[in-house]
């Protein structure tokens, strides 16, 4: 049916009728969809590098490397650091192979220059695909650069920044042949309530520079400890600043940054999360002094978009991993996927999946063109909104394919539970889900001709279809109430914004009937668990979902 032809796998045969693993597929050539959003949204030139890394992705080597990372995640070494010793985390191999093929195919920095965010969005969603974690030095990599472009030091990270390769070496940057950048926003009091920091900055004057600071204070998560540099938010003179925290000093001494321990972790368990001290750690200011906030929101997009991205890839994964099993799995006499019953609960999960590529890869689309009205209202509202329903919906969805397994979906030899671990992390990194939904009410409140671009589009988008027009309808009446009421409904006002977007750019780009079967089964009466609504034509929504 949806796997019809031989692939060279060795995956196909069914001993005991138990289905093994999928492996020595191409992640991008089986999906169709993701193609058409290449060649929709003016990226086709980019197909031949996801070919390429789609086959990289789906390789046995490359998947085995995933487990590995995940299986002996970094563990902290107990150091001297007054003897300058360094690499006090070690990661299994497999974390740099990893991190190497995202930076050679220009993940982490390529798109600010080259404008590229489809196809560097692609790369992404195919790599968070095979594994989740080494996502994140990059994403944070990706999303320091707008925030430190208008540094007039800048020039000497640029050939660093922008260079495709990955450096692992514990040394200052004159030594080095890349650079990474994490972040240290989060302190136990605040959590997301950065406001609330009681780390501080003073002037230092070190190193015969004018403007540097002295930084003292805690972080409760610092991302990528082994960065080679972190922006981290201060206190100075009572206001909320961003400051660049090099993790070696000008001379050449590693500055006053110390690892406490590192967080054991329900997923995301390749990639290191630290506890830190900063103690008179050197600083640069980044933006003007008391508006780290804004610095943040330079970077918050970004990251929020990345989120989107990842826990789009990992449904997606999970989407392909249930098919494939149902496609070869023998139950009552007949595959998995000829029972009636489980073809309805699969086209959810498929419409699921592909919405969110869609939306995601949207956002991206929005970025190559941020300076259009309609792509900022995308930046600024929708992606809070899809960050929150994706990243959500990818939790409850992976649940559904581990489900679809049985009882060997709960095993760790599988993929599945790995998956599960992973989907929860999106939806709490960058503002867990009321912050998100707080956060578009905000923007639709002081933005207002950002909102009314974007419920113009969703009214003329949605205008041929009674639905979706009735949709648009009810949301914009639902704005009108005022901002208390709005705050109590938040996520219902979210959740009909984001299901909104995701189909007018499926009556847009997807084919007419993947459309409309996902406006019926999401504006129509039925109801929330998956399955629930009953599909004309379920085998062609099949068919499209996993193409080898």
């Amino acid at each position: 049916m949806v796997f019809s032809k031989e692939v060279d796998m060795q995956h196909d045969q069914i001993s005991d009728n138990q289905v093994t693993g999928l492996r020595n597929y191409n992640i991008f050539d089986c999906d169709p969809a993701l193609k058409e959003a290449l060649k929709s949204l003016g990226a086709s030139w980019a197909l031949e590098d996801c070919h390429e890394y789609g086959a990289l992705m789906g390789s046995v080597p490359l998947l085995q490397h995933a487990v590995n990372a995940n299986k002996y995640p970094p563990r902290l070494r107990i150091i001297n650091h007054e003897d300058n010793k360094t690499n006090p985390i070690s990661f299994h191999d497999s974390w740099h192979v990893l991190l190497r093929s995202l930076f050679q195919q220009g993940v982490h920095a390529d798109a600010w220059q080259s404008n590229a965010h489809v196809r560097r969005a692609a790369l992404f969603y195919l790599h968070g695909q095979t594994e989740a974690g080494s996502l994140c030095p990059v994403t944070m990599t990706f999303a320091s650069i707008p925030a430190l472009k208008h540094e007039p030091w800048f020039e000497t990270l640029a050939p660093h920044l922008y260079s495709r390769e990955y450096d692992a070496s514990d040394q200052p940057l004159d030594g080095k042949k890349g650079m990474m950048i994490g972040m240290g926003m989060t302190e136990k009091q605040g959590g997301s309530d950065v406001r609330a920091n009681t780390t501080t900055a003073e002037p230092s004057g070190q190193f015969k520079l004018s403007n540097t600071y002295r930084l003292n204070g805690h972080k409760w998560f610092f991302s990528s400890p082994l960065s080679d540099a972190h922006l981290v938010l201060a206190q100075l003179k009572g206001e909320l600043s961003c400051f660049y925290v090099p993790r070696w000093c000008p001379d050449g001494r590693l500055n006053g940054v110390h690892i406490q321990g590192l967080k054991d972790k329900m997923g995301n368990r390749s990639n290191a999360s630290a506890e830190i001290l900063l103690q008179d750690a050197w600083a640069l200011p980044v933006g003007e002094p008391g508006q780290g906030i804004q610095a943040i929101i330079k970077m918050v997009a970004q990251t929020r978009l990345d989120c989107v991205l990842g826990s789009a890839a990992l449904l997606r994964q999970a989407v392909v991993q249930a098919v494939h099993h149902a496609s070869h799995r023998k139950v009552f006499g007949k595959l998995l996927i000829e029972q009636p019953l489980m073809q309805m609960v699969l086209c959810d999960l498929v419409l699921e999946s592909e919405a969110a590529m869609w939306l995601s890869m949207g956002l991206a689309h929005a970025v190559e063109n941020r300076h259009s009205g309609l792509s900022r209202a995308y930046a600024r509202i929708v992606t809070p909104a899809a960050k929150f329903w994706v990243c959500k919906r990818a939790v409850e969805t992976v649940a559904e394919c581990m489900e679809v397994w049985g009882g060997n979906g709960y095993v760790e030899d599988g993929p599945m539970p790995r998956l599960l671990r992973e989907a929860p992390v999106n939806s709490i990194w960058e503002g867990s889900g009321n912050v998100m939904c707080l956060d578009v009410l905000r923007a639709l409140r002081n933005e207002p001709e950002l909102g009314e671009l974007l419920l113009g589009n969703l009214s003329t988008e949605a205008g041929m279809h009674a639905l979706l027009s009735q949709a648009v309808n009810t949301l914009k009446m639902r704005l009108r109430n005022n901002a208390s009421e709005l705050e109590y409904c938040a996520r219902q006002v979210v959740q009909e914004l984001v299901l909104l977007v995701q189909a007018t750019l499926m009556c847009h780009y997807a084919p007419s009937y993947v459309a409309e079967a996902f406006i019926q089964s999401r504006f129509s009466q039925a109801g929330r668990i998956v399955g629930s609504h009953v599909y004309a034509d379920p085998q062609e929504i099949l068919k499209r979902a996993v193409v080898f």
